[in-house]
Order: C-alpha cells, then structure tokens, then sequence
C-alpha cells in the first residue's frame, strides 16, 4: 500500500501524513518491515503501526483524574462501568497473513509476547471469526522481561483482555459485548466489578480502590458502556510502588515522574478527609518509598555492586535468545545473573543495566560537587 492510502486508512490529509512521516520509526521482524509512531501526535495514537497494507491503531491515551467525586460527572453521562486496572505490559495482538504478531505499547513487536502468547491463551477461533479484531491485553506475572509484579494467581506470565477493538479504525466494542465475546472464546479479562450511576459511583469506586489498595493492587479503569470515554484511578500502594522503583534508579526518572505521583497522593489526603494522623502515616509511607530505595541504590554502587531492572524470564531456549537480541538492539545493557534449565525451558534471570544512575552515583560517592 502506497502512502498515499495509508493517510486514508489514517482519516488524515495528505499534509498532516507528510508531517506524521517524519516521526515514523522504520522496523523489522522476521520478513516484516513497517512503521510506527512511538510517541503521540494529534490525530493518530502512539503505537500505531503500518505494515504491510494495513494500519494497526495504536492505544488510545487515557486520561487520570485526580478527585472521583467530581471527575466521573465531568467524563461520563449516565452509567460508568468499572474494571480492574493491573501491573503488567500492554500488547496489541492482531493476526495478519495468517501469523499472529503482539505490538507493544510504542507499535514495535515483541519477538518474546509473540512467542509465548500461545502458552498463554487460545486466539485462534477468535481471529477466524473476527479477522479484524485487535486484542487488547495486558501480560501479568512475576516472569516478566519488562514489569514484573506478583499476582497470587499467576505463577509465571498470564494474559488478561481488557478491549477489544477493530484493529484498522480502532473502534471498540461496547463493554457488555466484548465481555460476552471473550467469554465465549474463553479469553481470560480484566475483573468486572460493575456498572455505576454516575451521580453515585463515587462512592462505590472509592471503596473499590480500598480494597484494592488492601492488597497493594493497581487501580481501577472506568469506562461508558460504549467503551468509547475512559479514565483512570490508581491506588497509594501503586504510587508508593512506582516511587520506589524509580528512586532505585534516581538518575534515570525525572522530577515530572515523581512530581505527577506526589500530586495524586495531596489530592488524595483531601479526597478520603484524611485527618492529621493518617496523613501524616501517608506522609511516612511515601518517604520511604523514596527515600529506602535510594538509600540501598546508593548503598549497592557503593559496595561495587550495579542497579538497574532486575527481571526473570521462563521459556524455550529460542524465545529467550530472541528476547535478549530484542533488548539489546534498543541499546539496553543486559547482566546474565542466572541461567538453567527447568522442566524444559529456559529460566535466566537478568538485569537490564542503567548507565545514567550507575555512573552518577559512583561519581558522587567519588566526591563529584553537585552543579545546583
């Protein structure tokens, strides 16, 4: 397909493509060349892909609010359906030319989720009734070459739907619908945990998130039944999560990063009428997120250790090589720490190395003066 009806399949004008082109990343895999849009530009979501003829529609952004009670009317009319929010990574599946290929978040393929895909659920009977559908899921589980996080129920890696959409217009189906669909193909999802009156889901969202918050889960997604509005909540346990991992490494997050997740947290001692006791706790709690992480970052270049990523991954011998290539060609330094056999895969735990935070802690410890 010329670019000409690429800009068509896009619904933009031939200008607005000659200025997204600009922007577009050039990939292969395996036989397949095609671009993408790793960042969001107007009028065409980040992740989208153009591959062989066909567009592949990137993830819509989704908007956070920061107080429930008054951003659910602002965002939704009449009913709010609300699904678990989980700590994992974003794939998009579609199948093209009979092979089925898993995009990341940013549009590119993932050699290692396109491969292990099929341990994790069954896509077949649904791309042969629905060629046009492009699965939205997010990849969960302790063995996890990008967020690793543990979920009770998953061992491993597991895959939960959370949309369904039309993989060239990205138009997706209404909630109840996709729901039935998945559940027909027998395609695990994302927790329901109902549907809401606007004016009083508030409330019921609130109490959601605490139990959640209970077992340092991530949050909450709510959705119009047309799946066409959606916003997002998370709980304290995933902001103190995220400070604290972006503090392990504090050369390599930025102040927005920290600056966006403290802000959640000062809306949310309002939001909850937090008295002067417990707010003070959160306070406590938010400190240390930050403040012990750092500390042992610190603590582990300076006994001539390194930080960075720290993942295990289970699979066969090829997929896992094929992850490592993947890795390293977006210029990512890998340290093998582990690697055996088990049951017949390959189980290698490794850290993706980051140089920024390594490098700068070793210098100040050094003695290197602070530029302020």
């Amino acid at each position: 397909m010329g670019d000409t009806e690429y800009h068509r399949e896009l619904g933009i004008g031939d200008s607005a493509f000659e200025g997204l082109e600009d922007h577009l990343e050039d990939r292969s895999y395996e036989g397949w060349e095609y671009r993408h849009v790793p960042d969001y530009r107007r009028g065409v979501e980040r992740g989208t892909v153009l591959i062989d003829g066909e567009v592949v529609r990137g993830f819509p952004k989704v908007p956070r609010t920061l107080v429930l009670e008054t951003g659910i009317p602002t965002q939704f009319e009449d009913r709010v359906v609300v699904e678990e929010k989980l700590n994992g990574y974003n794939v998009r599946v579609v199948r093209l030319e009979g092979e089925r290929l898993a995009f990341t978040r940013s549009g590119m393929v993932c050699p290692f989720t396109t491969r292990i895909l099929e341990r994790l659920v069954d896509l077949e009977a649904l791309f042969d009734d629905h060629p046009e559908a492009m699965v939205c899921g997010e990849i969960i589980g302790p063995e996890n070459p990008y967020t690793a996080h543990d979920y009770p129920d998953v061992d491993s890696l597991a895959f939960r739907a959370f949309d369904w959409r039309d993989r060239q217009s990205g138009e997706p189906l209404p909630v109840g619908e996709r729901r039935e669909r998945y559940d027909r193909y027998d395609v695990p999802q994302t927790r329901l945990f109902g549907s809401y009156d606007v004016e009083e889901a508030a409330g019921d969202v609130l109490g959601i998130v605490e139990e959640l918050e209970a077992e340092s889960r991530e949050g909450v997604v709510l959705r119009s039944p047309d799946a066409t509005t959606l916003l997002k909540y998370t709980t304290s346990a995933s902001t103190r999560s995220d400070l604290a991992y972006a503090f392990s490494l504090p050369f390599d997050y930025g102040q927005p990063f920290m600056f966006r997740r403290l802000l959640r947290e000062g809306f949310r001692t309002i939001e909850v009428d937090e008295g002067d006791e417990d707010a003070r706790e959160r306070a406590r709690e938010l400190g240390e997120a930050i403040l012990l992480s750092m500390r042992e970052a610190i603590e582990t270049v300076d006994n001539g250790g390194s930080v960075g990523e720290h993942h295990t991954v289970r699979a066969s011998h090829e997929t896992v090589e094929v992850l490592l290539e993947h890795l390293r060609d977006q210029g990512l330094t890998l340290e093998i720490e582990s690697d055996r056999r088990e049951d017949g895969d390959r189980v290698l735990t490794f850290c993706k190395r980051v140089q920024s935070s390594n490098d700068r802690i070793e210098n100040y410890l050094e003695g290197h003066v602070v530029q302020e």
